[in-house]
């Protein structure tokens, strides 16, 4: 006689491994077909909007810069003149220069801090309108040619040539 609990039990041990491999690789095949990747990098350095993003960006770092290179001028020349000076000066006098002198560094500092959070913030404010342009058109391009994710390029180890959709998005936005 036939112990169909016995079957049951022996016939799920032999079968488990193969519709575990099955459930892996059924969602994994459709992402293979279904992923593209893109140099985004590359192509966003194409578009003329970031030459304009980069020249402002340049000049803001050099008003930034010119501001900078006056306030370290006014300081080297407050401590050359209390270093000329400070025989002739008072403790009361000395104090009170030192003070001037500390005060100014740390305007420096601070100034410095806050000219590198707002030349980031300048950066972010200038590119994310690039960045938007490229991930729509990359959108654009995908949906139309029925990938379900764009990865980066920069971050992938291996990748079929088949998949790149930058020529692509690159007509699309009109790059030559």
């Amino acid at each position: 006689m036939i112990n169909y609990k016995q079957l049951t039990k022996t016939m799920k041990s032999i079968l488990k491994p193969f519709i575990v491999a099955l459930v892996i690789a059924s969602p994994m095949a459709s992402f293979a077909q279904k992923a593209a990747f893109i140099d985004l990098d590359s192509l966003i350095s194409l578009m003329p909007e970031m030459e304009a993003a980069k020249k402002s960006s340049a000049d803001y770092y050099k008003q930034l810069e010119g501001t900078l290179s006056t306030m370290q001028k006014e300081l080297n020349d407050k401590i050359a003149e209390y270093q000329t000076n400070e025989k002739n000066y008072t403790d009361l006098i000395k104090q009170t220069k030192q003070k001037e002198l500390q005060d100014l560094d740390q305007r420096i500092k601070d100034f410095q801090m806050q000219a590198q959070s707002d030349f980031q913030k300048k950066n972010d404010d200038l590119t994310r309108p690039i960045n938007d342009k490229a991930k729509k058109a990359i959108e654009k391009v995908a949906k139309a040619k029925g990938y379900k994710m764009v990865l980066d390029a920069s971050t992938l180890l291996y990748k079929d040539a088949a998949d790149d959709l930058f020529n692509l998005v690159k007509t699309e936005l009109g790059l030559k």
